[in-house]
C-alpha cells in the first residue's frame, strides 16, 4: 500500500471511530410499574403526559429509548414479582406511579434510581428522607390527593345539603391510598354530621355489588377513592352511577371528562409529565438523592353540567363560580 493510501485510510478510520462507538452505546431502558393496566395507563393524563416530559429532556420511546410496561391489573399483590423481574432486565431506571408498587421497588433494588408517583406523603410513609434531600436511589412526584376525601365529600354536601348519609368507595386491596382517604372522609362526615359508609370493591364484578349495597344502605352520594382499577372501570362505575341517580365525586377530571358529576384533584396529566422529566434527568445522569421530591399542589374542580341536569340537580352558583371546568 501507498504511504499517501495509507494516512488517507488511517485519517478516515480516525473520523469514523467516534460516530461507530457512539451507535454502539446501549439505549437506556425504563420499566414502568403501574397497578393498572394498558387501558387504564394509556389516557391522556397518564402515559402519554409522561412521554411528553422525556421528549421534553430529548427522549423518545422507540428511538433512543425503550420501556418495559409492567401491568398489575388491579393485583396489588403482583408487585414484588413485577419489580423483581425490572431489576433482573437491569433496567436504567424504574418508575411506579402509585406508592404500593413504590415500596415493592424499594425492597427490590437499592442500586436502580426509582422516579415515583404518588398521593400519600412520601416523608411520612418512609418512602424518602426528606422532600429536599429524598436521599438514597429514590425521588419523585408527590400529589395531594388521598388526603382530599374528606374535601370531596364537603363539595357533595354543598350540592346536596340535605343528603343525610354519604359512602366512600375503595379498594382494600390498596391500604396505603384507602385507609388515608377513609380516615379523611370519616373525619370531614363527622363535622358535618352525616353517616358515613366504606364499601370495598378490588374486581368489577364488587365495584356491582357495591353499587346495591349503596341502595341498601340508602346513601344519598358517593365518594369515589383513587385507585388504578376504578380510573380503569372509570365507565362502568359512571354508568352504575347513572343507572341507580347517584350523585358522585371523583379524583380526576377524566372521570367528569366521561360523563361523572364532579371531580376534584391534582392536574394528573402535569404530575405525570413531572416524572417524565425527573426520569429524563436520571438518565442523563444526575442522581435521584440531587433531585428534590416534587409537590404538585394545583387542584382542580371539574363539573359536568349535563350529568348534574340528568340527575335533577341544580348546582349553586357559588359552586359553579369555583369550578375550574364546567362540561356542558
Amino acid at each position: 500500500m501507498r504511504r499517501r493510501d495509507l494516512i488517507a485510510l488511517i485519517a478516515n478510520a480516525a473520523i469514523a471511530w467516534p460516530f461507530d462507538a457512539h451507535a454502539q452505546q446501549p439505549v437506556p431502558v425504563i420499566g414502568w410499574l403501574s397497578s393498572g393496566s394498558l387501558e387504564s395507563d394509556n389516557i391522556p393524563a397518564r402515559v402519554p403526559a409522561f412521554r411528553q416530559g422525556l421528549s421534553e429532556m430529548g427522549y423518545v420511546e422507540g428511538q433512543n429509548v425503550t420501556i418495559e410496561y409492567r401491568w398489575a391489573e388491579g393485583q396489588y399483590d403482583r408487585f414484588p414479582a413485577l419489580a423483581a423481574d425490572l431489576v433482573r432486565l437491569q433496567t436504567t431506571v424504574i418508575v411506579t406511579p402509585g406508592p404500593s408498587q413504590t415500596f415493592a421497588a424499594k425492597a427490590a433494588t437499592s442500586t436502580i434510581p426509582i422516579v415515583f408517583e404518588t398521593g400519600i406523603d412520601p416523608v411520612l410513609s418512609g418512602l424518602v428522607a426528606s422532600l429536599n434531600r429524598p436521599g438514597g436511589n429514590i425521588t419523585g412526584v408527590s400529589l395531594l390527593n388521598a388526603e382530599l376525601a374528606g374535601k370531596r365529600l364537603d363539595l357533595l354536601h354543598e350540592l346536596l345539603p340535605t343528603a343525610p348519609a354519604i359512602a366512600l368507595l375503595v379498594n382494600p386491596t390498596n391500604p396505603s391510598n384507602s385507609e388515608l382517604e377513609t380516615t379523611s372522609l370519616r373525619d370531614a362526615a363527622r363535622a358535618l354530621g352525616l353517616q358515613a359508609h366504606v364499601l370495598q370493591a378490588s374486581t368489577p364484578s364488587e365495584i356491582d355489588t357495591a353499587f346495591r349495597t349503596l341502595v341498601e344502605v340508602r346513601a344519598s352520594a358517593l365518594v369515589v377513592a383513587g385507585d388504578s382499577l376504578f380510573t380503569s372501570r372509570r365507565n362502568q362505575i359512571i354508568a352504575l352511577a347513572a343507572r341507580h341517580a347517584m350523585p358522585a365525586i371523583y379524583i380526576y377530571r377524566e372521570y367528569a371528562a366521561a360523563g361523572g358529576l364532579m371531580s376534584y384533584g391534582t392536574d394528573l396529566a402535569d404530575s405525570y409529565r413531572q416524572v417524565g422529566i425527573y426520569t429524563g434527568k436520571i438518565l442523563k445522569g444526575t442522581k435521584p438523592a440531587d433531585l428534590p421530591v416534587q409537590q404538585v399542589v394545583k387542584l382542580e374542580l371539574v363539573i359536568n353540567l349535563n350529568t348534574a341536569k340528568a340527575l335533577g340537580l341544580t348546582v349553586p352558583l357559588t359552586l359553579l363560580g369555583r369550578a375550574d371546568e364546567v362540561i356542558e
